[in-house]
């Protein structure tokens, strides 16, 4: 009789290496979920004071608005660990986008909301990077 947590399902993981990921979600989620909560409480208890001069006031907003765009990164990454911890329920976390071959372990535990294998994501990112050189040396238009 096989041991439950060797026993592979249909992407290649064990049972133990999807609770492990299903874990590292979770606590990713909630990271992300309290610094949402500690930010909503940081624009909702901002210091309003009027008597502060313009560059106070200046500061203030360039810290306001950085706040707001980690929050809209956050945001896109929350939405990516569930779409990931759906991928997990399905038992194709550990299946590539590109080829449909496998991402290791490994890269999911590091990587967890990724969906691409690591010769899919280098071969990407080669692409990418060719496409900003000549993107930078292209003619300049009137």
């Amino acid at each position: 009789m096989k041991n439950d947590n060797k026993k592979r399902d249909r992407a290649g993981l064990t049972d133990k290496e999807k609770e492990k990921l299903r874990e590292v979600l979770l606590e990713n989620r909630e990271r992300i979920l309290d610094n949402a909560r500690s930010g909503l409480e940081l624009s909702m208890n901002r210091d309003t004071d009027l008597g502060r001069d313009s560059i106070d006031e200046s500061t203030g907003e360039e810290l306001l608005s950085t706040a707001l765009r980690l929050r809209d990164r956050e945001k896109k990454l929350l939405d990516k660990i569930e779409e990931a911890l759906e991928r997990l329920n399905e038992e194709t976390i550990n299946e590539c986008e590109d080829c449909g071959g496998e991402i290791g372990f490994g890269r999911l535990l590091v990587r967890p909301v990724t969906t691409f294998c690591v010769d899919c994501k280098e071969d990407r990112e080669v692409h990418e990077d060719m496409a900003e050189i000549g993107h930078r040396r292209a003619p300049f238009k009137e």
